[in-house]
């Protein structure tokens, strides 16, 4: 097992690593839409869903591989009416045949945010 840590992303918020590679996958722990230049996130969750897709893809990138490997997502909403606008974003930034995905409502996230993504990617996205 290898810790995929960068600092172009933002730090994490627990005990957490921001990746750990493990066998030919890597797994990416939730990531925001805060943008690491700036410490704030966008007030639009289609925004924040972008923000949050390019923090996870800065970190597969750390791990040697790229949002084009990823196998599963898993995508967290503070609110089910922004499904339609998340799944705008997700498009525009993933392509076919997009990774296998679950999408669950939750009342918070630990950051007040409306959108939190983890992914597991393979690291040879041939």
């Amino acid at each position: 097992m290898q810790e995929i840590t960068t600092d172009d992303v933002p730090e994490a918020l627990g005990p957490y690593s921001q990746g750990i590679v493990s066998g030919d996958t890597v797994h990416v722990s939730g990531k925001t839409g805060v943008d690491p230049d700036t410490g704030e996130a966008p007030e639009s969750v289609a925004e924040q869903t972008t923000q949050t897709l390019a923090n996870v893809a800065t970190v597969l990138k750390a791990a040697g591989t790229t949002a084009n490997a990823i196998v599963t997502a898993t995508v967290y909403i503070t609110d089910m009416d922004d499904y339609d606008a998340v799944n705008e974003a997700y498009r525009s930034f993933l392509s076919e045949p997009y990774p296998a995905r679950t999408c669950v409502e939750v009342s918070r996230l630990p950051a007040p945010l409306d959108v939190e993504i983890t992914v597991t990617a393979e690291l040879n996205d041939d």
